[in-house]
C-alpha cells in the first residue's frame, strides 16, 4: 500500500483553510447579529419608557431563550453535516479564535 504523502497533505492544507474561513466568518456574522439583536431589544425598551408600547418582559426573556436554543441546535446539526476531518475542525477553531 504506497500512500503519497503529498497528497495526504494537501487534503490537510485544504481542510485547514476551509477551517479556518469558516470559523473566521461565523464568528463575524455572529457579531453582526448580536449589535442588530442588541440595538432591536434597546430601541423596544427606549420605546417603552417613552409610553409608545408596552412589553411584557417576561414573554420576551421567554422568547430569547427559545431561539438561543434553537440556534445552538442549528449549529449542531451544520456541524453534524460538515465532514469531521481534524483539520477542518482545527482550522475552524483558529479562525473563530482570531475572528
Amino acid at each position: 500500500m504506497d500512500v503519497s504523502m503529498s497528497g495526504v497533505l494537501g487534503d490537510i492544507g485544504i481542510w485547514g483553510f476551509v477551517g479556518l474561513v469558516t470559523g473566521y466568518a461565523i464568528k463575524k456574522l455572529l457579531k453582526i447579529v448580536a449589535v442588530l439583536i442588541g440595538a432591536y431589544i434597546a430601541s423596544l425598551f427606549w420605546l417603552q419608557s417613552k409610553g409608545v408600547i408596552t412589553i411584557n418582559t417576561q414573554k420576551l426573556y421567554n422568547l430569547t431563550g427559545n431561539l438561543a436554543n434553537q440556534g445552538i441546535s442549528l449549529g449542531q446539526k451544520i456541524m453534524g453535516m460538515l465532514p469531521g476531518t481534524g483539520a477542518f475542525v482545527a482550522g475552524f477553531y483558529v479562525g473563530f479564535k482570531k475572528g
